[in-house]
């Protein structure tokens, strides 16, 4: 298996910005279509658990959009072979002092091109 092939790499590195992009500004439409729409798909919220898309389509609606901005840090993009990749980010928010964001993100590629099948998101307090 091939690790980071830049190819691959290239591709999955542009959805993970296109997501960033649609996060920031809310684009709920897009949001939706960088997820696999399956009842396969987990995303792990800072306090909540989504198993389903349709889990995540319906926290997606709750959610107040305010204060998305954010800056990212340390962000690494790992592929494996053609066709998985994993994104891990770091990220700030100048509303939240002394807290650093953790994002971690299983991405594959369907026949919709690629897709987040998994993801994690935790904030914990800025180490020392």
């Amino acid at each position: 298996m091939k690790i980071n092939d830049p190819a691959t790499l290239a591709q999955v590195t542009a959805a993970f910005e296109r997501y960033e992009t649609a996060f920031v500004t809310n684009d709920m439409a897009l949001l939706d279509d960088l997820f696999v729409q399956d009842p396969s798909t987990v995303r792990y919220g800072v306090a909540e658990n989504l198993y389903g898309i349709e889990a995540v389509r319906a926290y997606r609606k709750t959610v107040v959009p305010v204060g998305l901005e954010r800056r990212l840090a340390d962000v690494q993009i790992t592929t494996y072979g053609e066709d998985c990749a994993v994104a891990s980010a770091l990220f700030y928010r100048d509303t939240a002092p002394g807290k650093v964001g953790r994002q971690m993100q299983t991405w594959i590629r369907t026949e919709r091109g690629w897709q987040v099948a998994a993801a994690h998101v935790s904030v914990i307090d800025e180490p020392k």
